[in-house]
């Protein structure tokens, strides 16, 4: 599976981004999809991923109630929408694919496809 991931920008405290995500691929819809990111100086940390079938998912406890994963499985697409930005949100987002089908995944070892990332800042 290829990942391209877009959407991201700068934004003001307070403000809104959705990212998205293609895929490329015939078998997107059997994959766990996740988006995590990373900040200058940090390391790679899990933000939400959400189940092949898009019934379950996971958030990390930073973004709890801000973010909302969700996917299109018949565009093969997966979106963040990511309200109430807060400048420790700033980091390159990446999406990617879980390396086993039909498995849930929330750690980047659990993750074998990654897209390029999308740099989001957002200032105070």
């Amino acid at each position: 599976v290829q990942l391209q991931a877009s959407g991201g920008g700068m934004v003001q405290a307070g403000g809104s981004l959705r990212l998205s995500c293609a895929a490329s691929g015939r078998t997107f819809t059997q994959y766990t999809m996740g988006w995590f990111r990373q900040a200058p100086g940090k390391e790679r940390e899990f933000v939400v991923g959400i189940s092949w079938s898009g019934r379950v998912t996971d958030y990390a406890d930073s973004v709890k109630g801000r973010f909302t994963i969700s996917r299109d499985n018949a565009k093969n697409l997966v979106y963040l929408q990511m309200n109430s930005l807060k400048p420790e949100d700033t980091a390159v987002y990446y999406c990617a694919t879980a390396s086993q089908p039909y498995t849930r995944a929330n750690m980047p070892r659990d993750f074998a496809s990654w897209g390029q990332g999308t740099e989001v800042t957002v200032s105070s």
